[in-house]
């Protein structure tokens, strides 16, 4: 099961604080379904949990059942539908719309006046229309509704309520979005997915702990790459000043540190200073090999 299905498995186990936030999460489901027009409500899910819920919401909240529900052991993608006309306009009263002078949906915010209900609505909205990307792979949820006023509407239900999302669309259909993973942690926990909201939290720091071992590593690797490339061009200059019959004419401070790095090729230039007799600087040891290598170049 993907990470998506998970957290709304999770949101299926949330009580319904009273009948006023049934209605709120049924009016967010509605709003991002397939289908909400005066003829015909279709719900489509592929999440028998989500089936289950709703019918447990609508005989709270209107009340009314399903005219139309999948059979038991249907698989895939399932409608829960309604079709009667007196439940149909008791839905829409509810939401205090008159179902024959409606031309666009909108989201009535007088159904929405408490905290507890905007939650519920948001959640009902997620449920019907929402996604969530495996947080191993990336950050993203939206939500998706073919409503333009819906989502501008809930764009700015979602600013007043502290949440910052972004806006597009897509084929037709209009999209809020989060990106961050803290916004996607803190949503969750919102709507009552605290348990997923934690694994995103956990798989985020798992990720940044992944890829601070990866930077120092490479950064490692970068440092002995740069240590071997300067002992190879450092060694392969102090053979040429010996092959010239120089080295022992050096001062016997050059010639001491051309030996040294001959016999210690691995080390690097601080290791080097550190175990000359007697001890130097970093920055000493280095100017007498770059003086070395210049002595090579000379010849």
């Amino acid at each position: 099961m993907s990470f998506s299905f998970n957290t709304k498995n999770e949101l299926c186990r949330q009580l319904t604080e009273g009948r006023c936030c049934a209605i709120a999460e049924c009016y967010g489901v509605l709003l991002f379904c397939n289908t909400f027009t005066s003829r015909e409500i279709r719900i489509v899910t592929g999440n028998r949990n989500i089936g289950e819920r709703l019918m447990v919401l609508f005989g709270l909240a209107f009340p009314a059942s399903f005219d139309l529900l999948p059979e038991p052991d249907k698989r895939g993608k399932q409608s829960y539908i309604i079709t009667d006309a007196a439940k149909l306009s008791r839905i829409f009263e509810t939401f205090g719309v008159s179902p024959e002078s409606l031309l666009a949906h909108h989201v009535n915010l007088g159904v929405l006046e408490e905290d507890c209900c905007r939650r519920s609505f948001v959640r009902g909205a997620f449920l019907a229309g929402g996604a969530l990307t495996d947080p191993q792979k990336s950050y993203h949820l939206e939500l998706v509704t073919d409503h333009f006023n819906v989502s501008r509407e809930t764009y700015s239900l979602l600013l007043e309520m502290g949440f910052s999302p972004k806006e597009t669309s897509r084929s037709g259909n209009y999209i809020i979005y989060f990106k961050q993973s803290a916004a996607i942690e803190d949503f969750l926990t919102l709507i009552g997915a605290p348990i997923h909201a934690m694994e995103l939290m956990s798989a985020k720091i798992e990720k940044d702990m992944r890829n601070s071992v990866n930077r120092k590593v490479n950064c490692d690797t970068a440092n002995v790459s740069k240590t071997v490339d300067a002992s190879v061009a450092q060694i392969k200059a102090i053979k040429l000043i010996e092959g010239a019959g120089e080295l022992e004419g050096l001062p016997d401070k050059l010639r001491l540190t051309a030996l040294l790095r001959v016999e210690n090729p691995e080390m690097s230039i601080k290791e080097l200073a550190e175990i000359s007799t007697p001890p130097v600087t970093k920055s000493c040891l280095n100017h007498r090999l770059r003086r070395l290598v210049e002595i090579s170049e000379g010849l």
